[in-house]
């Protein structure tokens, strides 16, 4: 066994901090390490050039690397081994950037624990064994969870590369959050008219089926054969019979609060979400209708002239095989009740920037016109509070929720084209313009006659007058005085969150979320739209907030992974899997009910005992279904279970070193 190591300068990323020099100098002395060298970037096309110099000179058969984590460029380094004839898997990487130069300030015992840290690697690879991949099949179909634009643009980016799609939203119709817009920013066009005709294309498109009212129940499988279990919610109106004309709508005797339009409206019992829904077929609300709560009424199917209705319709569940799936499952605002000082939810005109949109909204509960909710009247001055909810870490979320600033800049525009008279306050703590004619516009909203205010609200009161108004407090660090503004209408431009039941679906598809709730991706530079999970990619603000335009060049970028794997026909299974020593193993099969991805199985094998032939159960492991997470092997307790890459004597003699 030759080993040989190298450690990377990384420019000044790591020799700023640790001696790379001494570092090497130290390594030669290790056992079994032929040869060692310090270069100034591994990862470029000169360090490679040194590494292959380097194994055909001195015969290297083991490769350590000091460097950065192996996220970023462990494959590089195990395809150069590849190209020289040697497995992969035979090189070890320590990581001397993220877990030392990068958190120490004393460059001597950085130093020496850069030091320890190779030598562990060292150590690790004296009992490296060769792992191979296997190629596996791909399914060539595509599963998008979320009906909003990031997943329209995905669903259709995919089945226009002239694969099949399905296309799974939890409410009637597709369109998500977009769909409740007015305008959109900087260009105010009418958000319908970019919407709307790509709910149709994705409705009408030969390669996509839509699943609304559906749910993602079940994920089994791995990248290219994911076995999917989708639920579709009984609508109690047959689809392919109704023909959307309305009369059932028109007829329900029973009205509640419209989500659509943030409960400031009310809808029937049977409904269709909105006017221009796709399907624009109706489904009825089980939990509001007057039949399913008392047995009574009815009166839609007396009337339905294709007798559609269907009170007996059961939920279904639908099973598919998909080779890839992408996450697109959206937002939901903060509720601002948990923020007392705001007064929501104690006054009527104390609304969220989506309740406004909804009223400014043509089709939404006033029809266009922005009117009081206490009164009725046109509001004549109106606050608008930034930042509800976002970069807050006592009462809300730490992070900046991105789009507030030019949602609101949008706003103050489209009052003043409507009602001129009205004037705009707008309380900040800065404005955050990131994009493509957002500083133009921006500037446009303040030229217009909105005025800012450097400073946070501290606290929103009703007046007690006649007219009902509210009293906001601020203070305003441009003049540094406090300041009271009598309002009409105060509006809170609340954070973006994640969209409740996404630890359900990260739980389903294997992924991880960060400290805020939004799904990680593999890597926040290299591997935006990837996960951890292979063949699983992410679309649109399930990731984090993020504008329209980000949205969709993010649902193309998913969908673009998903069309190279189906290009391919075929993928890589992960090597590092469980490895059964089956002379050890008792059969106990306690390793089973830990394994999440159901990759365990029990088979038998024969021996011979006392001259007859008798079979043993043992544990299999189905290489595709593992992806290496190691359960099985920390529970096993016979010691017959161990983990390609990481065996009991890699991580004993990385322990024993130290």
């Amino acid at each position: 066994m030759r080993v040989g190591v190298f450690i990377c300068w990384c420019g000044s990323n790591i020799k700023t901090m640790v001696d790379v020099e001494k570092v090497a100098k130290e390594a030669e002395k290790m056992p079994r390490v032929v040869y060692s060298q310090d270069v100034q970037y591994l990862c470029s096309e000169v360090g490679q050039a040194d590494i292959s110099k380097a194994i055909d000179q001195h015969k290297l058969d083991r490769i350590v690397i000091g460097a950065c984590s192996p996220r970023m460029h462990e494959s590089t380094f195990q395809q150069l081994l590849e190209s020289k004839g040697l497995n992969p898997y035979y090189v070890e990487i320590a990581n001397i950037r993220e877990q030392c130069s990068w958190v120490h300030t004393d460059k001597d015992k950085a130093t020496v624990k850069a030091t320890e840290l190779v030598k562990k690697a060292v150590a690790k690879s004296y009992h490296a064994i060769p792992l191979t991949s296997d190629l596996l099949k791909v399914n060539k179909k595509a599963l998008v969870i979320g009906g909003g634009i990031a997943g329209i643009q995905a669903a259709l980016d995919i089945a226009d590369a002239g694969y099949p799609v399905d296309l799974v939203e939890q409410k009637p119709s597709i369109g998500g959050r977009m769909a409740q817009f007015d305008k959109t920013f900087p260009t105010l066009d009418c958000s319908a008219c970019i919407l709307t005709p790509k709910m149709v294309e994705a409705a009408t498109h030969e390669n996509i089926t839509l699943y609304t009212y559906s749910e993602v129940e079940n994920v089994a499988g791995y990248v290219g054969n994911f076995k999917v279990k989708i639920k579709q919610k009984a609508k109690s109106v047959k689809q392919d019979i109704c023909n959307g004309c309305g009369d059932c709508m028109a007829k329900c005797p029973k009205k509640v609060a419209n989500e659509f339009d943030e409960g400031n409206s009310k809808r029937k019992a049977i409904y269709t979400l909105f006017p221009q829904a796709v399907p624009n077929k109706p489904v009825i609300d089980r939990d509001s209708c007057i039949y399913y709560q008392t047995g009574k009424c009815g009166l839609c199917e007396k009337i339905c002239p294709t007798n559609a209705i269907d009170y007996n319709q059961e939920d279904e569940i639908v099973e598919n095989e998909y080779g890839a799936i992408i996450a697109a499952t959206g937002f939901d605002i903060k509720d601002p009740q948990d923020l007392s000082e705001y007064y929501y939810g104690n006054h009527p005109d104390v609304i969220t920037s989506l309740e406004l949109e909804r009223l400014l909204n043509a089709s939404g509960p006033t029809s266009g016109k922005v009117i009081r909710p206490s009164n009725g009247k046109t509001p004549e001055k109106i606050v608008f509070v930034q930042c509800v909810g976002s970069r807050d870490r006592n009462k809300g979320n730490a992070y900046c929720s991105k789009v507030c600033c030019l949602y609101t800049a949008k706003h103050t525009l489209l009052l003043n084209e409507k009602f001129p008279e009205t004037e705009s306050y707008v309380f900040n703590i800065d404005v955050r313009t990131g994009g493509k004619g957002y500083e133009e516009f921006y500037e446009r909203a303040r030229h217009k006659g909105a005025k800012y205010l450097r400073g946070q609200v501290s606290k929103i009161e009703p007046l007690g007058d006649a007219d009902n108004k509210l009293l906001v407090r601020g203070y305003d660090s441009s003049i540094g005085e406090q300041v009271e503004i009598e309002a009409d209408l105060v509006v809170l431009a609340t954070s973006i969150e994640p969209k409740v039941g996404a630890s359900k679906i990260a739980g389903l598809l294997g992924l991880s979320s960060d400290s805020d709730g939004f799904f990680s991706e593999a890597h926040p530079k290299l591997k935006p739209v990837e996960t951890q999970a292979q063949g699983i990619y992410l679309a649109g603000v399930c990731q984090g907030p993020k504008d329209i335009p980000e949205a969709v060049s993010q649902a193309s970028g998913a969908s673009a992974k998903a069309i190279i794997l189906f290009n391919k026909g075929e993928v890589k299974s992960v090597p590092t899997t469980a490895m059964v020593n089956e002379e050890v193993c008792s059969g106990c099969m306690q390793c089973k009910p830990v394994c999440p991805y159901e990759a365990i199985s029990r088979e038998y094998v024969t021996e011979r005992v006392a001259g007859k032939e008798v079979k043993r159960p043992v544990a299999s492991i189905n290489r595709a279904l593992c992806q290496g997470c190691g359960a099985c092997a920390g529970l096993c307790r016979s010691g017959a279970m161990d983990l390609g890459g990481f065996t009991s004597k890699q991580i004993m003699a990385e322990v024993d070193t130290l």
